[in-house]
């Protein structure tokens, strides 16, 4: 079947079906015309053109419609298994209208059918008394509302009101303007006189007897104030403070007022301690630098505050920061603290957090140097001279390892003139002194120095947490930093008085150290490491020659870990020759004519540090046991010595004494002291750890070759 036939059949179903939907206005006519005006219609209508039941309600009620083109061909189901009047027919008309999205509205005699959108635009029933509630008629009604704000409800009732209806506020008259179907607006004007309600709001006066009325006001009216705001609306309730009596003067409405007097009655409880002034031992911090701090925390919190400052400052704030006193107690170590109910739980919370168990941090430090110093000298020394026989040869003299040839010979004349220290090494010479003939003289020396350095260093310290600490083993050696003579005079008889100034300095290990615990297992340590040692060096120096090793860093470090902080690798090779300029090149002939040096100098340094954090009190005895008992095991290496004859006899060597064992916990509980008493409920309790421990057999262990 082709499109021209489906539209030719389309057609004459719809002739069919409006000559049948004719038949049966036809018929509904008839039947309303003869029967009585009481009589009933029940209509059913299936798949049926809406302008259809238009007609069949107009023949049912005598009515006069016009429909607007934009109501179009709607298909419509009506049902009905029981008998109705022509009115509510009409009422179930209206229904069907509401359903498709339609309206009726009247004006006079003609009932005119367009869009639900457009029924604001269109004159309806005004003030409709005679419109039953339940009616689905567009009407308009004017409310008059006498307790709340017109404005504030329309936000709430817009959306009870469908797109086409209309819902406005007057402010001047305090009136809502309402537009829609009238079963809607009934239903609206029912919720607008739940919700218009009289106050019946007084003026209480509440009495403080042990909070702050200023305080209480100003919590309570945050948190009246935050409903309100919640609410979209003004706040209903009104509190006012009293500071002359401490009393609050209490507005609004009575259910309002009951729940804002309990809460009031809430917050009008005495303090747990009984008063404004608390005394607060400190089990850990110092209570002179607490009290401090604290006052500092008091003075700026209200000059900060609004009003806060200057001198005409009344605000809360400022009447805290007057109220508030702080001073501390030495002897027992405790805060003294007068303040307001706030700015004490303040206070005591800051006091909560400071004074607590600070971690304390074991550094052990490694030094490790080892040098080799090697130098050797090799030369010859010689002379001679031919003067008795009127003839000079010559001569060759270089020192050689502090001395010389002439210094020989000088003291062949003069014994008293050798100085020990200033002739080293090895010495082989001859030659001939006599009056007469040629005399000469030589010195073959030859000298050799080995110095090697091991030094192991392991200074241990213990600290606080962002607590420098200083361990210092050194011995402090003169230095000579300058000299004079002075001649005497008069009754000096002219002696000669020479005088030296000497400076002492330290040589030895110092260790300062920082530690700082971060908030996981890692340690950062600001470091200064010195170690110095006097030097073994044959170089010449007019006074001793000081080693020094020095290291200034910062670094991070695991707990437990153990990191380098520096290190030196050093090598010297240095070679040295002195000769006679031709002669010294001869081969053979030429080592008579020079001097030799040679010298080598090896060095390896390297510095370690190993942080361990000690948390409580059993780490802490864990480690000093460990300490304690590799000394006694030292001790003991040593044992007694056997003598023959004793110069101290029935005198024993003295050894540390065992670490006493932990006292076990008593049987009961003691009595709690005032300290105890003060303590804040999340303070750390007092453990038996804080006491050092038994040692334990771990802790008897003694720690590795280099401590």
């Amino acid at each position: 079947m082709n499109k021209n036939e489906r539209r030719k059949t389309a057609a004459r179903l719809g002739r069919l079906r409006l000559a049948a939907c004719g038949a049966l206005l036809a018929i509904a006519s008839i039947a309303a015309a003869q029967q009585p005006p009481a009589a009933r219609i029940t209509p059913n209508f299936k798949d049926a053109d809406i302008t259809q039941i238009i007609e069949a309600v107009s023949a049912a009620t005598g009515k006069n419609f016009i429909v607007d083109p934009r109501v179009g061909r709607q298909q419509v189901t009506m049902l009905s298994s029981t008998p109705m009047t022509p009115d509510a027919f009409y009422q179930a008309f209206l229904s069907i209208l509401q359903v498709y999205g339609f309206v009726a509205v009247q004006t006079g005699d003609i009932i005119k059918i367009i869009p639900d959108a457009n029924a604001r635009q269109f004159p309806s029933v005004d003030l409709p008394d005679r419109v039953s509630s339940t009616s689905d008629e567009i009407v308009t009604q004017v409310i008059a509302v006498r307790n709340v704000s017109a404005a504030q409800l329309v936000p709430i009732l817009r959306p009870l009101i469908p797109q086409y209806g209309h819902l406005a506020a007057y402010p001047a008259s305090n009136m809502l303007i309402i537009s829609d179907r009238a079963n809607n607006v009934n239903r609206i004007v029912r919720i607008i006189r739940r919700i218009d309600q009289g106050g019946d709001a007084e003026i209480e006066v509440i009495p403080m007897q042990n909070a702050s009325a200023a305080e209480v006001v100003r919590v309570v009216g945050q948190l009246v104030q935050g409903a309100a705001a919640a609410e979209g609306g003004g706040a209903n309730i009104k509190l006012v403070a009293d500071d002359r009596t401490n009393s609050i003067l209490l507005s609004g409405e009575q259910a309002a007022r009951l729940r804002v007097k309990a809460l009031i009655a809430h917050l009008d409880t005495p303090l747990e301690s009984g008063g404004d002034t608390q005394v607060r031992y400190l089990r850990y911090s110092d209570a002179e630098k607490i009290a401090a701090k604290l006052k500092e925390q008091a003075t700026g919190v209200a000059a900060a505050a609004p009003g806060g400052a200057g001198a005409a400052a009344a605000g809360p704030a400022a009447q805290a920061e007057r109220g508030t006193t702080i001073w501390a107690d030495p002897e027992n170590n405790a805060l003294v603290i007068t303040a307001p109910p706030k700015t004490m739980r303040n206070l005591m919370a800051i006091v909560d957090k400071l004074d607590i168990r600070r971690a304390q941090v074991l550094v052990q430090a490694v030094i490790v140097e080892v040098r080799a110093d090697k130098t050797a000298e090799l030369g010859i020394n010689w002379a001679v001279d031919g003067s008795n026989d009127n003839f000079l040869v010559g001569s060759f003299v270089q020192p050689i390892a502090g001395g010389s040839i002439v210094d020989i010979i000088r003291g062949i004349d003069d014994p008293t003139s050798i100085n020990p220290s200033a002739i080293l090494g090895t010495t082989i010479g001859g030659g001939r002194v006599k009056d007469t003939g040629t005399n000469w003289a030589a010195v073959l020396r030859a000298i050799r120095n080995d110095a090697d350095t091991n030094v192991v260093a392991t200074p241990t310290i213990v600290t606080l947490d962002n607590q420098e600490a200083q361990i210092k083993v050194a011995q402090e050696v003169p230095f000579i930093t300058g000299q004079y003579t002075n001649t005497g005079s008069g009754g000096n008889n002219g002696s000669v008085n020479p005088f030296q100034t000497i400076q002492r300095e330290e040589v030895g290990t110092i260790l300062k150290i920082t530690p700082q615990i971060n908030e996981g297992d890692s340690v950062i340590l600001k470091i200064e490491q010195e170690a110095s040692s006097l030097s073994t060096s044959t170089a010449s120096s007019v006074d001793l020659i000081t080693n020094k090793r020095v290291i200034n860093t910062s670094l991070l470090v695991e707990d437990g870990g153990t990191i380098v902080l520096g290190g030196l690798i050093q090598e010297e090779d240095r070679r040295g020759e002195q000769r006679v300029p031709l002669l010294g090149r001869i081969p053979l002939i030429g080592e008579f004519f020079k001097v030799r040096q040679a010298s080598k100098i090896k060095t390896n340094l390297m510095v370690f540090i190993q942080p361990k954090i000690l948390r409580d009190g059993v780490q802490a005895s864990f480690e000093t046991n460990s300490k304690y008992n590799f000394m006694r095991d030292e001790q003991r290496k040593l044992g007694p010595r056997f003598e023959m004859l004793p110069l101290l006899p029935g005198q024993k060597k003295s050894v540390l004494p065992p670490l006493p064992e932990a006292a076990p916990p008593p049987a009961t509980a003691p009595q709690p002291t005032p300290r105890d008493e003060a303590a804040p409920a999340d303070a750390p309790p007092a453990t038996p750890t804080d006491a050092p421990a038994a040692a334990s057999p771990a802790a008897t262990q003694p720690p590795p070759e280099s401590q």
